[in-house]
């Protein structure tokens, strides 16, 4: 993950029919991207989009904690 993908942990995710998803858009704020949301879902209602808050803790994290 880079250091730029930390500061903005909000994204719109783009859903697809093979059970796939596709990052549309980051956001450091949740108001950001839910008012984001809303426009893309007006300006596109046949896509299926959602809001998720995504941090991935780094490999040595991950060593810490065991």
């Amino acid at each position: 993950m880079t250091y730029l993908e930390k500061l903005n942990p909000w994204c719109i995710i783009r859903l697809q029919a093979n059970m796939q998803n596709q990052v549309v858009a980051r956001f450091r704020r949740r108001s950001d991207a839910e008012a984001h949301l809303q426009v893309l879902r007006r300006l596109i209602p046949s896509v299926s989009f959602t809001l998720i808050y995504n941090v991935m803790l780094e490999q040595q994290d991950l060593t810490a904690v065991k």
